[in-house]
Protein backbone atom coordinates (compact mmCIF):
# COMPACT_ATOMS: atom_id res chain seq x y z
CA UNK A 1 0.00 0.00 0.00
CA UNK A 2 1.70 3.38 -0.82
CA UNK A 3 1.63 6.38 1.31
CA UNK A 4 -1.04 7.78 -0.81
CA UNK A 5 -3.31 4.71 -0.63
CA UNK A 6 -3.35 4.98 3.16
CA UNK A 7 -3.59 8.71 3.62
CA UNK A 8 -6.93 8.54 1.38
CA UNK A 9 -8.04 5.66 3.20
CA UNK A 10 -7.56 7.81 6.70
CA UNK A 11 -9.56 10.96 5.14
CA UNK A 12 -12.13 8.17 4.08
CA UNK A 13 -12.08 6.45 7.85
CA UNK A 14 -11.84 10.13 9.06
CA UNK A 15 -15.07 11.17 7.15
CA UNK A 16 -17.46 8.60 8.14
CA UNK A 17 -16.50 8.53 11.60
CA UNK A 18 -17.57 12.31 11.93
CA UNK A 19 -20.35 11.46 9.60
CA UNK A 20 -21.36 8.89 12.09
CA UNK A 21 -20.59 10.83 14.88
CA UNK A 22 -23.02 13.66 14.04
CA UNK A 23 -25.47 10.95 13.23
CA UNK A 24 -25.52 9.90 17.07
CA UNK A 25 -24.96 13.85 18.02
CA UNK A 26 -28.63 13.84 16.36
CA UNK A 27 -30.30 10.90 17.55
CA UNK A 28 -29.11 11.67 20.83
CA UNK A 29 -30.21 15.18 21.05
CA UNK A 30 -34.25 14.61 21.84
CA UNK A 31 -33.23 12.12 25.06
CA UNK A 32 -30.80 14.77 26.31
CA UNK A 33 -33.38 17.49 25.33
CA UNK A 34 -36.01 15.54 27.40
CA UNK A 35 -33.52 14.78 30.38
CA UNK A 36 -32.80 18.58 30.72
CA UNK A 37 -36.09 19.72 30.25
CA UNK A 38 -36.90 17.22 33.67
CA UNK A 39 -34.88 19.23 35.39
CA UNK A 40 -35.85 22.79 34.73
CA UNK A 41 -38.74 24.69 36.73
CA UNK A 42 -41.96 24.49 34.44
CA UNK A 43 -41.80 27.93 33.15
CA UNK A 44 -38.62 27.47 31.70
CA UNK A 45 -39.83 24.48 29.48
CA UNK A 46 -42.62 26.55 27.91
CA UNK A 47 -39.96 29.43 27.30
CA UNK A 48 -40.55 29.58 23.20
CA UNK A 49 -36.47 29.55 22.67
CA UNK A 50 -34.26 26.54 23.59
CA UNK A 51 -31.96 26.87 26.02
CA UNK A 52 -29.35 23.82 26.01
CA UNK A 53 -29.22 23.81 29.82
CA UNK A 54 -31.30 24.94 32.58
CA UNK A 55 -31.08 28.40 34.39
CA UNK A 56 -32.01 26.70 37.36
CA UNK A 57 -31.66 23.03 38.16
CA UNK A 58 -34.66 21.81 40.23
CA UNK A 59 -35.35 18.21 40.73
CA UNK A 60 -38.90 18.81 42.00
CA UNK A 61 -40.74 17.23 39.44
CA UNK A 62 -39.01 14.33 39.64
CA UNK A 63 -40.14 14.11 43.71
CA UNK A 64 -43.21 14.97 42.60
CA UNK A 65 -43.47 11.58 40.30
CA UNK A 66 -42.26 9.09 43.18
CA UNK A 67 -44.00 11.08 45.70
CA UNK A 68 -47.75 12.45 44.56
CA UNK A 69 -48.22 9.69 41.72
CA UNK A 70 -48.47 5.61 42.03
CA UNK A 71 -45.61 4.71 40.56
CA UNK A 72 -44.01 2.41 42.66
CA UNK A 73 -47.54 0.24 42.04
CA UNK A 74 -46.87 1.01 38.33
CA UNK A 75 -43.16 -0.50 38.11
CA UNK A 76 -44.11 -3.51 39.98
CA UNK A 77 -46.93 -4.09 37.36
CA UNK A 78 -44.06 -3.62 34.98
CA UNK A 79 -41.94 -6.15 36.83
CA UNK A 80 -44.56 -8.54 37.14
CA UNK A 81 -45.69 -8.48 33.23
CA UNK A 82 -42.70 -8.48 31.17
CA UNK A 83 -41.26 -11.22 33.22
CA UNK A 84 -44.12 -13.07 33.23
CA UNK A 85 -44.06 -12.27 28.83
CA UNK A 86 -40.24 -13.18 29.17
CA UNK A 87 -40.48 -16.57 30.99
CA UNK A 88 -43.59 -17.84 29.10
CA UNK A 89 -42.41 -16.22 25.71
CA UNK A 90 -39.13 -18.06 26.28
CA UNK A 91 -39.99 -21.42 27.45
CA UNK A 92 -43.06 -22.06 25.55
CA UNK A 93 -40.65 -21.10 22.19
CA UNK A 94 -37.86 -23.07 23.03
CA UNK A 95 -40.34 -26.27 23.31
CA UNK A 96 -42.30 -25.28 20.00
CA UNK A 97 -38.75 -24.94 18.16
CA UNK A 98 -37.46 -27.92 19.83
CA UNK A 99 -40.47 -30.02 18.96
CA UNK A 100 -40.50 -28.40 15.12
CA UNK A 101 -36.87 -28.95 14.76
CA UNK A 102 -35.84 -32.68 16.55
CA UNK A 103 -39.54 -34.42 16.47
CA UNK A 104 -41.43 -35.62 14.06
CA UNK A 105 -45.15 -35.65 14.50
CA UNK A 106 -48.34 -35.23 11.83
CA UNK A 107 -48.62 -31.62 10.42
CA UNK A 108 -45.22 -30.55 11.49
CA UNK A 109 -44.16 -28.84 8.17
CA UNK A 110 -47.71 -26.95 7.91
CA UNK A 111 -47.24 -25.66 11.73
CA UNK A 112 -43.78 -24.41 10.69
CA UNK A 113 -45.32 -22.69 7.73
CA UNK A 114 -48.19 -21.57 9.71
CA UNK A 115 -45.54 -20.04 12.44
CA UNK A 116 -43.34 -18.11 9.70
CA UNK A 117 -46.97 -17.03 7.40
CA UNK A 118 -47.38 -15.09 11.10
CA UNK A 119 -44.83 -12.48 10.12
CA UNK A 120 -46.78 -11.18 7.59
CA UNK A 121 -49.38 -10.26 10.23
CA UNK A 122 -49.18 -7.14 12.36
CA UNK A 123 -50.06 -7.44 15.81
CA UNK A 124 -52.18 -4.80 15.62
CA UNK A 125 -54.67 -6.00 13.64
CA UNK A 126 -55.30 -8.73 16.71
CA UNK A 127 -56.41 -6.17 19.10
CA UNK A 128 -59.62 -5.90 18.60
CA UNK A 129 -59.45 -9.97 18.73
CA UNK A 130 -57.44 -9.70 21.85
CA UNK A 131 -59.65 -6.91 23.42
CA UNK A 132 -62.65 -9.31 22.78
CA UNK A 133 -60.99 -12.33 24.18
CA UNK A 134 -59.84 -10.66 27.29
CA UNK A 135 -62.82 -8.97 28.08
CA UNK A 136 -65.07 -12.11 27.87
CA UNK A 137 -62.43 -14.32 30.08
CA UNK A 138 -62.88 -11.52 32.79
CA UNK A 139 -59.07 -10.23 32.69
CA UNK A 140 -59.10 -6.78 32.06
CA UNK A 141 -57.42 -5.24 34.89
CA UNK A 142 -55.58 -7.96 35.48
CA UNK A 143 -51.70 -9.24 35.26
CA UNK A 144 -52.56 -12.08 33.06
CA UNK A 145 -54.96 -10.10 30.72
CA UNK A 146 -52.00 -7.92 30.03
CA UNK A 147 -49.58 -10.78 29.75
CA UNK A 148 -51.36 -13.63 27.16
CA UNK A 149 -52.07 -11.37 24.05
CA UNK A 150 -48.49 -10.38 24.18
CA UNK A 151 -46.86 -14.02 23.89
CA UNK A 152 -47.02 -14.17 20.41
CA UNK A 153 -43.15 -14.18 18.79
CA UNK A 154 -42.29 -15.83 16.15
CA UNK A 155 -39.09 -15.07 15.55
CA UNK A 156 -38.15 -16.66 19.06
CA UNK A 157 -39.23 -20.01 17.78
CA UNK A 158 -37.54 -19.52 14.89
CA UNK A 159 -34.30 -18.45 16.11
CA UNK A 160 -34.78 -21.37 18.75
CA UNK A 161 -35.10 -23.85 15.76
CA UNK A 162 -32.66 -22.81 13.89
CA UNK A 163 -29.85 -23.46 16.72
CA UNK A 164 -31.38 -26.59 17.16
CA UNK A 165 -31.20 -27.88 13.79
CA UNK A 166 -27.32 -26.97 13.40
CA UNK A 167 -26.36 -29.04 17.09
CA UNK A 168 -25.16 -32.74 15.56
CA UNK A 169 -27.78 -35.14 15.68
CA UNK A 170 -24.96 -37.55 16.88
CA UNK A 171 -25.91 -35.95 20.62
CA UNK A 172 -29.10 -36.86 20.40
CA UNK A 173 -29.01 -40.27 19.30
CA UNK A 174 -26.04 -40.75 22.07
CA UNK A 175 -28.80 -39.10 24.80
CA UNK A 176 -31.72 -41.25 23.15
CA UNK A 177 -29.48 -44.93 23.51
CA UNK A 178 -28.79 -43.97 27.15
CA UNK A 179 -33.00 -43.86 27.48
CA UNK A 180 -33.06 -39.92 27.78
CA UNK A 181 -36.86 -38.71 27.21
CA UNK A 182 -37.23 -35.96 25.35
CA UNK A 183 -37.33 -33.35 28.53
CA UNK A 184 -33.91 -34.63 29.33
CA UNK A 185 -32.03 -34.79 26.05
CA UNK A 186 -33.71 -30.83 25.28
CA UNK A 187 -32.34 -29.70 28.92
CA UNK A 188 -29.43 -31.81 29.09
CA UNK A 189 -28.19 -31.35 25.42
CA UNK A 190 -29.02 -28.73 23.48
CA UNK A 191 -30.24 -25.90 25.78
CA UNK A 192 -26.48 -26.02 27.36
CA UNK A 193 -25.63 -25.30 23.85
CA UNK A 194 -27.85 -22.73 24.02
CA UNK A 195 -27.63 -20.36 26.79
CA UNK A 196 -26.71 -17.53 25.29
CA UNK A 197 -29.33 -17.47 22.44
CA UNK A 198 -31.71 -18.02 25.57
CA UNK A 199 -30.25 -14.97 27.63
CA UNK A 200 -29.98 -12.43 24.24
CA UNK A 201 -33.64 -13.59 23.56
CA UNK A 202 -34.98 -12.74 27.13
CA UNK A 203 -33.31 -9.36 27.95
CA UNK A 204 -34.98 -8.26 24.07
CA UNK A 205 -38.45 -9.76 25.03
CA UNK A 206 -38.06 -8.02 28.53
CA UNK A 207 -36.99 -5.13 27.08
CA UNK A 208 -39.70 -5.19 24.48
CA UNK A 209 -42.74 -5.72 27.11
CA UNK A 210 -41.49 -3.45 29.44
CA UNK A 211 -41.95 -0.71 26.82
CA UNK A 212 -45.39 -1.89 25.20
CA UNK A 213 -48.06 0.63 25.61
CA UNK A 214 -50.88 -0.34 23.47
CA UNK A 215 -52.02 -3.13 24.61
CA UNK A 216 -51.83 -2.25 28.39
CA UNK A 217 -53.20 1.31 27.60
CA UNK A 218 -56.37 -0.77 26.28
CA UNK A 219 -56.28 -3.68 28.25
CA UNK A 220 -56.31 -1.49 31.92
CA UNK A 221 -58.41 1.19 33.25
CA UNK A 222 -57.66 1.57 36.82
CA UNK A 223 -54.89 3.05 37.69
CA UNK A 224 -52.97 1.15 40.64
CA UNK A 225 -53.17 -1.25 37.64
CA UNK A 226 -51.34 0.12 34.61
CA UNK A 227 -47.98 -0.19 33.98
CA UNK A 228 -45.34 2.59 33.66
CA UNK A 229 -45.39 3.09 30.13
CA UNK A 230 -49.39 3.86 30.58
CA UNK A 231 -48.96 5.65 34.02
CA UNK A 232 -47.10 8.12 33.08
CA UNK A 233 -49.63 9.53 31.22
CA UNK A 234 -51.16 10.30 34.22
CA UNK A 235 -48.46 12.46 35.91
CA UNK A 236 -50.68 15.81 35.33
CA UNK A 237 -52.38 18.11 37.13
CA UNK A 238 -56.24 19.17 37.16
CA UNK A 239 -54.74 22.91 35.98
CA UNK A 240 -52.87 21.48 32.91
CA UNK A 241 -50.44 19.54 31.59
CA UNK A 242 -47.31 19.93 33.01
CA UNK A 243 -45.01 19.15 30.63
CA UNK A 244 -41.43 18.91 32.90
CA UNK A 245 -43.19 16.67 35.46
CA UNK A 246 -44.09 14.09 32.52
CA UNK A 247 -40.44 14.00 31.35
CA UNK A 248 -39.28 13.10 34.73
CA UNK A 249 -41.54 10.71 34.86
CA UNK A 250 -41.08 9.35 30.87
CA UNK A 251 -37.25 9.51 32.27
CA UNK A 252 -37.90 7.11 35.31
CA UNK A 253 -40.17 4.69 33.13
CA UNK A 254 -37.04 4.43 30.66
CA UNK A 255 -34.23 4.03 32.97
CA UNK A 256 -34.61 0.24 33.91
CA UNK A 257 -34.60 -0.41 30.38
CA UNK A 258 -31.52 1.59 29.21
CA UNK A 259 -29.94 0.48 32.44
CA UNK A 260 -30.33 -3.28 31.04
CA UNK A 261 -29.07 -2.67 27.86
CA UNK A 262 -26.08 -1.03 29.13
CA UNK A 263 -25.02 -3.84 31.29
CA UNK A 264 -26.38 -6.42 28.04
CA UNK A 265 -25.48 -4.64 25.02
CA UNK A 266 -23.47 -7.43 23.72
CA UNK A 267 -26.21 -9.73 23.99
CA UNK A 268 -29.04 -7.40 23.03
CA UNK A 269 -26.82 -6.72 19.92
CA UNK A 270 -26.84 -10.32 19.20
CA UNK A 271 -30.35 -10.91 19.55
CA UNK A 272 -31.13 -8.09 17.32
CA UNK A 273 -28.71 -9.64 14.66
CA UNK A 274 -30.31 -13.05 15.43
CA UNK A 275 -33.74 -11.10 14.95
CA UNK A 276 -33.10 -9.48 11.45
CA UNK A 277 -31.39 -12.44 10.29
CA UNK A 278 -34.31 -14.33 10.32
CA UNK A 279 -36.81 -11.62 9.31
CA UNK A 280 -34.59 -10.73 6.03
Amino acid sequence: MTPQTAKRINIAGLAITLFTLFCAIIWAFPIYWGIISSLKPEDEVIRPYIELWPDTLTFQHYWFALTETQIGKWYINSIATAVGVTILTVSTSMFVGYAISQLRFPLRQPLYWLILASFMVPTQTLIINHFVLIANMGLLNTWAGIILPQLIHPVAIIVYKQFFDQVPRDFREAAVMDNAGEFRVLFKVYMPMNWGVTTALSIVTFIWSWNAFLWPFLAVTKTEMMTITVGITQVNDAFGVYYARQLSAAVLAGFPVALAYLLFQRRVTQAITLSAGIKG
